[in-house]
């Protein structure tokens, strides 16, 4: 086999893995919505909400469109997880801020899906750090990316690849 060919091949079994990879992410943040009895997108706005956050944005980070945002908010506010409140700075921009039930139930959610990652079940410490490192040599990491600069359907952290409604 040429080098050529070599490379064509490891590049092929590179992009095998990582489609490999990204399915069983899916498939364990599909299985761990499915034990909180949530759909899956409601577990990547739960992990997005790091603050108060707005609507909007919330919507960008997700790549969806914005009603779809208004029924996560429904969503969250029905269980008691979240409150819309007004932006302080323009009263028409409404946040969403996770309740104190809400943040234990992120954590826990958050707790669950490392816990069943393939990196921590397979790889040492420094293995995930070297791992990290080659990935940032890549691209940068996706949370020093602002969500209008991700390409749209970019996996945007862990819960990224949980299902998200397209756009429209």
């Amino acid at each position: 086999m040429t080098q050529r060919a070599e490379e064509t091949q490891l590049d092929l079994e590179f992009l095998d893995a990582l489609g490999g990879l990204f399915t069983r992410l899916l498939a364990e943040a599909e299985q761990l919505a499915k034990d909180y009895g949530v759909p899956a997108f409601f577990l990547k706005a739960l992990h997005l909400i790091d603050g108060p956050l707005a609507m909007k944005e919330l919507g960008q980070r997700m790549h969806c469109d914005p009603s779809f945002v208004t029924s996560i908010a429904d969503m969250l506010e029905k269980r008691g997880l979240a409150v819309r409140e007004s932006d302080p700075a323009d009263r028409r921009v409404k946040r969403l801020v996770l309740t104190s039930t809400g943040l234990d139930m992120k954590h826990q959610m958050e707790q669950a899906m490392l816990d069943r990652s393939p990196w921590r079940q397979y790889l040492t410490q420094d293995e995930r750090a070297v791992l990290i490192s080659l990935i940032h040599k890549m691209a940068p990491p996706l949370s020093a990316t602002p969500a209008t600069d991700c390409p749209g359907g970019e996996v945007t952290n862990f819960l990224a690849a949980a299902a998200t409604p397209p756009v429209g």
